[in-house]
């Protein structure tokens, strides 16, 4: 039924009825009253032809119209017209029917042929929408490749971002501008976590105002949408801001924000951080967008950690270059062939070359030849796991060249499959190597000193105040068996208490020198003061003593090893230098004081430093060990026919209340 209505309601349907019906009118037109003439008696022919054409022509419309089943039925019907007259009316009846059958074999034809042709087009109409149908895939295709490359162009560039450049914020604002354009998103933010407060704070956003930027910032864990992101670990959909419970500022619904896809920036399974895809319609984020953004929380989590990682190693490099340059012991990095990489400023001060000159140079010019084979060894040693003893001792060459001896430890540093690289940890040990070795000579020398003093007090005493004490011993007995009258008794008496009070006099000053009264009771100055004036009294050279700033007071120990020092300095005067004049100089400085004493005398040749011991002079030993001992420093400057000077500089550490 529904196929008739169609066919009822197509035009060429009524079109051939109409044709069918006309070419039935003139193939009879001679028994039709109004009709008296054939189309084909007008041209000449008898036997109907140009109908049964006419019958040709409507089986070809037929199959045009509605093809092969169609064809064929008008086909049926034009025979079935044609049937009566070749049967009943023809006067050529075989005639006919052979004119029929070949319009007939031929109408069949050409629907065969139409129908072929239709087929053809059919066929040919399927393959351009197949076509068609493949190009629109490919070019599904193309576009999700394309996609999918630029997906994998944004990961690329975040990630070479990551591995090659050295700040956070840069990777940051890297990937903000090409996660957001990847995923067509209206606004992307990054938050970070903040270790001190547990907040999240944002670093980096784009597509957003700044007020709402700055209305969201600093987000407690578990508080909104990137807080629950951060507080889960797991990544989050938001299709409608608005309703979602877990909206927690009002700013995000005034910003007009509405589809929202979240994900944790991780490293080493712990949250660093949010990366927060926004837009200002409802949207259904592709499974693709969530695994770009996924993939991108990753890296940027592996950033974060960099970052984290290149700080410390950044206040950790700081730290040991600080160390390296300020430490007091020597440091030198040498590499496999022995050139110098690294030194610090101690290696300079011993060896006397600059840190400019030491970096590039080998160490031979360092060493000596036995110096070298040690060092060999010791780096064979370390590259092969032996045990090494250390530190072990090696000599140097100064850049005068003068040879100093140091303490040495060697370690091998550097990465696995690098080529070798050696730090040397080293200490100038030549002082106390050369302390070392006159110990047993200062010792003897000392001794010897002690026991010439020892003897000098027991001469004295003998020679002067026992021998006083024996005349004296001898008066009094005569005084007590004499029979002198009282005038020459009194007489006597009184040269008695002279030679007492000479006695008592010598002994006084035996125990000065052995103990000034006056430091302890009066201090440093007024005993220095005492000794400048005793010793032009007792000499005759012109002494004078000069005091400029402000007093301070040392420990009693300090200030009898000045009072020692000073007093052993003028006894040099006295006794070696011929002068006729010296000064004695007390400066108290900010961070220092200093004790000069100068004289004009004969002067003499400087020892080389520490020789002191060597060259006998005791003095200027004990002088120098007592500077030690203040932690200061004493400098004795001196040439022949000019005179010496010395000065004691003392550090205000040693400085008293």
């Amino acid at each position: 039924m529904k196929h008739l209505t169609v066919l009822l309601r197509n035009p060429h349907f009524w079109l051939l009825l109409v044709y069918f019906f006309l070419c039935i009118v003139l193939h009879y037109a001679e028994f039709l009253p109004f009709i008296k003439v054939s189309v084909s008696s007008l041209i000449g022919l008898e036997r109907h032809s140009v109908e049964r054409i006419l019958f040709l022509a409507l089986i070809a419309l037929g199959g045009f119209a509605f093809g092969l089943r169609g064809g064929l039925i008008y086909l049926g019907l034009a025979f079935i017209a044609m049937l009566p007259r070749i049967i009943l009316i023809s006067s050529y009846a075989a005639d006919a029917l052979f004119e029929t059958i070949i319009i007939v074999v031929i109408g069949g034809g050409i629907v065969w042929w139409i129908e072929s042709r239709r087929r053809e087009v059919g066929r040919r109409e399927q393959a351009l929408l197949k076509l068609e149908a493949v190009r629109r895939e490919l070019q599904s295709y193309i576009q999700t490749i394309r996609q999918n490359e630029k997906r994998l162009s944004v990961l690329h560039s975040v990630t070479t971002a990551v591995n090659q450049s050295t700040s956070l914020a840069e990777v940051l604002e890297t990937a903000v501008d090409r996660v957001r354009e990847a995923v067509n998103a209206d606004g992307l933010i990054i938050f970070l976590l903040e270790e001190e407060t547990n907040e999240l704070v944002i670093k980096a956003h784009q597509g957003i105002s700044d007020r709402f930027a700055s209305q969201v910032n600093r987000l407690k864990i578990g508080e909104g949408f990137n807080g629950w992101v951060a507080e889960t670990g797991e990544p989050a959909l938001i299709k409608d801001s608005s309703s979602d419970p877990r909206l927690s500022r009002e700013v995000v619904r005034e910003e007009g924000t509405v589809s929202q896809y979240i994900v944790p920036l991780k490293s080493k399974d712990r949250v660093v951080g949010t990366l927060c895809a926004v837009a200002y319609s409802e949207r259904q984020f592709m499974r693709e967008e969530q695994q770009l953004l996924m993939l991108i929380g990753t890296e940027l989590g592996v950033a974060v950690e960099k970052a984290a990682l290149g700080e410390e190693s950044k206040q950790a490099g700081e730290r040991y270059r600080e160390l390296f340059e300020k430490a007091h012991d020597a440091i030198w990095v040498q590499d496999s062939r022995g050139n110098i990489q690294a030194a610090n400023q101690a290696v300079a001060d011993y060896t006397g070359y600059s840190i400019e000159e030491l970096l590039g140079t080998p160490v031979t010019v360092l060493l000596r030849p036995e110096g070298l084979e040690l060092a060999r060894d010791i780096r064979r040693k370390l590259l092969t796991g032996e045990n090494v003893k250390q530190p072990y001792e090696q000599t140097v060459k100064r850049k005068d060249g003068s040879l100093a001896t140091i303490m040495l430890t060697t370690s091998l540093i550097g990465e696995e499959g690098s080529p070798p690289v050696f730090q040397h940890i080293s200490r100038d040990v030549t002082r106390e190597k050369l302390l070392q070795k006159n110990l047993h000579l200062y010792a003897r020398q000392i001794t010897r000193a002690h026991e010439e003093e020892r003897k000098r007090i027991a001469r004295e005493l003998h020679d002067d105040s026992i021998q006083a004490l024996s005349v004296l011993s001898r008066h009094v007995d005569d005084l007590i068996t004499s029979k002198r009258d009282g005038v020459r008794m009194k007489e006597r008496l009184g040269q008695v208490r002279k030679e007492v009070d000479g006695i008592l006099s010598r002994i006084r000053r035996y125990t000065q020198d052995l103990r000034p009264p006056t430091l302890d009771y009066l201090g440093l100055l007024p005993a220095l003061r005492e000794l400048v004036s005793k010793l032009e009294l007792q000499s005759g050279i012109s002494s004078a003593m000069s005091v400029t700033g402000d007093e301070h007071h040392f420990a009693p120990e300090d200030e009898l090893m000045i009072y020692r020092l000073v007093q052993e300095s003028l006894n040099n005067v006295w006794r070696h230098s011929q002068a006729k004049k010296v000064n004695v100089t007390i400066t108290f400085g900010e961070d220092k004081t200093s004790v000069e004493i100068r004289d004009d005398g004969v002067g003499f040749e400087m020892e080389e430093d520490m020789k002191f011991v060597q060259a006998g002079k005791i003095g200027l030993a004990g002088m120098q060990e007592r500077a030690d001992l203040l932690g200061g420093v004493l400098y004795i400057y001196s040439r022949p026919g000019e005179g010496t000077r010395v000065v004691l500089e003392v550090p205000s550490k040693r400085w008293t209340a």
